[in-house]
């Protein structure tokens, strides 16, 4: 593996690793804080646009560096007939799911920012951090196994 590709191949994994990470942290943390109403609209404004940041940012370079790593390791062939193509397949649309997810529960989080309101966008946005963290811990797990088929 050239140093390049070790570069690149690090990125993939640390904003892969960073957006799951915090994906989980605000739905294990944040949201239920939120629900009960122990936090106030600033510090959860600051905490949902930290997300959207991270999350738009991380979606960027893995589209990016995951592009690369895709067009140097397979072949239209090799992506439609192996399993470990099919896994590659997955991975991007698990990743165009989880980009969705966040971007509607932040938006559904943020909604009550103006009117200082943080329990019931916490719970609006509920079903869909929660959708978010799902397809996080999966995208791990097909990451993982990619890895193994890999090596």
């Amino acid at each position: 593996m050239s140093t390049v590709d070790a570069a690149i191949f690090a990125t993939h994994l640390l904003f892969a690793g960073l957006w799951s990470g915090s994906v989980l942290f605000t739905t294990y943390a944040v949201l239920p804080t939120a629900m009960d109403g122990d936090t106030r609209p600033g510090p959860l404004s600051a905490i949902t646009g930290k997300l959207r940041t991270v999350s738009r940012a991380s979606a960027l370079l893995l589209f990016v560096t995951g592009g690369h790593l895709a067009a140097t390791r397979y072949t239209t062939e090799s992506l439609t007939g192996t399993g470990r193509g099919h896994l590659v397949v997955t991975m991007v649309v698990l990743w165009f799911a989880l980009a969705g997810l966040v971007e509607v529960g932040a938006s559904k989080l943020a909604d009550g920012f103006a009117q200082k309101k943080v329990r019931e966008p916490a719970r609006n946005a509920r079903p869909f951090l929660l959708g978010a963290s799902l397809v996080a811990v999966l995208l791990l797990v097909n990451a993982g196994a990619i890895l193994g088929l890999y090596y």
